[in-house]
Parts: C-alpha cells; sequence; structure tokens
C-alpha cells in the first residue's frame, strides 16, 4: 500500500463511523412521525367485501362485508382522515369512529 492509501483509511473508516451515528440519531424523529400517522377505525366508508376485521352483524371478519358503505363495517384509514372521507349511507355524508344506523334510503 502507498503512503497515500494508509492515510486515507482512518479518514474513510472515521467518516463512515460518523455517518452511521448521525443515521441512528434521525432514527427516533422518523419513529415519532410513524406514531402520529396511526390508522383509525373509519365505519361505513368500506366497499362491499373490502372491509377490515371485526365489522358488526352480519358480517365475521375481513372482507365479509354485504355492500358498499355499510354502516357496521369498517376499514383502517389514517388518523384523522375518517371524519373527511365520503359516506353514502352516514347521515352526515362522510365515515364514522363508530357504527351507525344507516342514513335512510331515498325511494325511486
Amino acid at each position: 500500500m502507498s503512503h497515500f492509501t494508509r492515510s486515507m483509511l482512518p479518514a474513510a473508516a472515521l467518516a463512515a463511523a460518523l455517518g452511521s451515528a448521525l443515521a441512528m440519531t434521525s432514527a427516533p424523529a422518523h419513529a415519532g412521525e410513524q406514531a402520529k400517522a396511526s390508522p383509525e377505525k373509519c365505519f361505513g366508508v368500506a366497499l362491499a367485501g373490502k372491509n377490515d376485521c371485526a365489522a358488526g352483524a352480519g358480517t365475521t371478519c375481513a372482507g365479509t362485508s354485504k355492500a358498499d358503505h355499510q354502516a357496521n363495517a369498517w376499514k383502517s384509514v389514517p388518523d384523522g382522515t375518517c371524519l373527511k372521507t365520503a359516506s353514502k349511507t352516514s347521515p352526515t355524508g362522510f365515515g364514522q369512529l363508530a357504527a351507525f344506523a344507516p342514513k335512510p334510503r331515498k325511494a325511486g
């Protein structure tokens, strides 16, 4: 090895160690961001057969809802988005954080 190569090896090792240390210190901040985006159960937004597990009466688990926007079937959505997601059966027209009685269907 040349003198130049031998003097560059410690510098490269130091740079790699420093880079690893910096990457590790940013991990907790990233984990905190993920915690903010936790999912919430949103009732009345799942399409038929696309609900997540543990829906209400008439369903047994994931994928068993019988109708689009079924009032007792839920879907996981990003936290804070449920009440902004459209639902054709909800009295408010948006998803709900709990099962609900569907609004009456219009005749015609």
